[in-house]
């Protein structure tokens, strides 16, 4: 059995898809940060057959849950202080996200305008579409 140390302060991000944790690393820029990071892979889950867990010591304000609620919402966030759990949330679809996609419409004004945010707005939750703030191109997030 894999024994892997408690933290005393920041997230233990659970119910992530088997094969995921890596690519969520990367996208959250957990790679940037001066932090403790352990990634378990294949981890056994009644739930789900086998998932992915990170745990990540860091300030509890130093991750964008909207990030990560839409790289995968069923993922579910432990919030850590003092090496216990004080908070568990269940993550929604957020209403709108910045700078995390990009829009590829050759003739949308982010593809001329270096500076310009690139910002997603949330047009069907139910089928998790969201399209661009400026040109209305789509993109379908993958859950």
């Amino acid at each position: 059995m894999l024994n892997v140390g408690k933290i005393e302060e920041g997230f233990v991000l659970d119910h992530i898809k088997a094969g995921k944790g890596m690519q969520i690393y990367r996208d959250l820029g957990l790679d940037k940060l001066d932090s403790t990071v352990a990634i378990i892979k294949n981890a056994h889950s009644d739930k789900m057959g086998k998932k992915d867990i990170l745990k990540v010591e860091c300030d509890v304000n130093a991750l964008d849950l909207d990030i990560i609620a839409f790289l995968d919402h069923s993922i579910t966030v432990n919030v850590i202080k003092d090496g216990e759990i004080i908070e568990k949330r269940a993550l929604t679809l957020p209403k709108m996200i910045k700078n995390v996609i990009h829009c590829h419409n050759p003739r949308c004004i982010t593809s001329i305008e270096q500076g310009l945010p690139h910002i997603f707005i949330l047009t069907d939750e139910e089928k998790e579409l969201y399209r661009c703030k400026y040109c209305e191109e789509k993109y379908k997030a993958k859950a």
